[in-house]
């Protein structure tokens, strides 16, 4: 027996309030040119021999088209739209259309109207009021001297077709400024989600395998001479090697969240099987799990810092908060050397990551030489903007943005 999975090709109904994926084409002057019917009366005026001087009123029927088509093609590009010789060309059109209404009337004068489209699609806000007006008053001045006061309804005709010509325009540019700025946001959501997750990466893996290295070369030490010392080490490298795993998953779906007594519990094993003396002291009232998480990243990186590269007997952790702000301090009595700089190009890598996190929540990270010894890790952040942050960096708030990325 055969199975055939049947395709639906029916289109999918867009979203309340989202916008369609394919725009279409961009506007050009062609959607312009059907107007030019309304001069097929003149046109017919001259074959039929009804017009005086039909040499004259030839070359300015070629005239007039050769400016509108030139006007109309123009409007729809920004630069050309704004360039002076597109406002001479509609101030010839305008010149052309005055003079072949009082030469002629008639069906002459509905050349005015297609003045006002060319008028709509090339003058923009502030400036319409004021062109739109003289445009319609220039109208109706020579279609009540050709036809009386009938001729106001070219007036009327004029005005309508500037105005919706440019309301229709001047929506249609906002809404494709509108689309190119969410596709920019989206670019950018998708820059700072890469960001994220290269960040995470580098802290949790550089972290964890430190911890994996250390504690490999404190069991192959023990095993000589205490075995179950060097078990208790292997057995601490399979729990660390599993709570990577489940980080790294973490870290991916974006669903982590640390904690800063986690990360200490993580900071002295990793201090003890490297040799290095701990010694924490925390004060001021509980913190916010968004502020221990922020500073639980700079635990982990400080601490995976000195184990790798202070070459540090004691290494000294301290917490001071208050109901506003917050200090961490890592200090060790190592060489006081700092830590490589990442090359240019890389970026949320070490405590430059450090700084950017702190940075998004209006906290500070300064590192560097200690005043008499070691290397020293300061890190200030205020507790409400810090729960901000990470409220913003939380996945229902990162949800349209992977909706989006998709």
């Amino acid at each position: 027996m055969s199975w055939t999975r049947k395709v639906s090709c029916t289109p999918t109904p867009l979203r309340a309030g989202r916008l369609p994926d394919t725009p279409g084409p961009h506007p050009t002057g062609f959607a312009l040119l059907p107007w030019l019917l309304l001069g097929m009366g003149s046109f017919s005026n001259l074959f039929q021999g009804e017009t005086a001087n039909p040499w004259i009123g030839g070359l300015g029927l070629l005239t007039f088209n050769s400016l509108y088509i030139y006007v109309s093609f123009r409007a729809f590009v920004k630069e050309k739209r704004e360039a002076p010789s597109t406002h001479v060309a509609l101030g010839l059109l305008a010149a052309v259309t005055c003079g072949l209404g009082l030469g002629y009337g008639g069906s002459w004068l509905l050349f005015f109207p297609l003045l006002g489209l060319a008028t709509g699609a090339v003058v923009r806000m502030p400036r319409l009021r004021l062109t739109g007006a003289a445009v319609t008053v220039l109208s109706g001045v020579v279609a009540f001297v050709r036809d009386g006061w009938g001729g106001l309804d070219i007036a009327y005709a004029t005005w309508i077709s500037t105005i919706v010509t440019a309301a229709i325009l001047s929506l249609s540019e906002a809404v494709r400024e509108l689309r190119a700025a969410r596709e920019e946001l989206a670019r950018r959501a998708v820059e700072e989600e890469r960001l994220r997750f290269s960040r995470d990466l580098h802290d949790l893996l550089g972290h964890t395998l430190s911890v994996i290295v250390v504690k490999s070369e404190a069991a192959r030490r023990l095993a000589a001479r205490d075995m179950d010392a060097a078990v208790a080490q292997v057995a601490d490298i399979e729990s660390v090697g599993r709570q990577a795993l489940t980080e790294i998953r973490e870290a991916v779906t974006g669903y982590r969240r640390g904690s800063l007594a986690t990360e200490l519990d993580r900071a002295h094993s990793a201090l003890a099987a490297a040799g290095i003396t701990p010694a924490f002291h925390q004060s001021g009232p509980p913190l916010p799990q968004q502020t221990e998480a922020l500073l639980g990243w700079v635990v982990r990186e400080a601490v995976t810092n000195v184990v790798r590269h202070s070459g540090a007997a004691r290494c000294e952790i301290t917490v001071s908060g208050g109901t506003e702000r917050v200090r961490l301090t890592v200090t060790d009595d190592g060489t006081g050397t700092p830590v490589t700089a990442p090359r240019e190009g890389i970026g949320g890598t070490g405590l430059r990551g450090m700084t950017e996190r702190l940075a998004a929540a209006g906290g500070t990270l300064t590192a560097g030489p200690g005043p008499r010894e070691g290397f020293v890790v300061t890190a200030e952040l205020p507790v409400e903007s810090a729960e901000l942050t990470v409220a913003a960096d939380s996945p229902e708030m990162r949800e349209p943005v992977r909706a989006g990325i998709g």
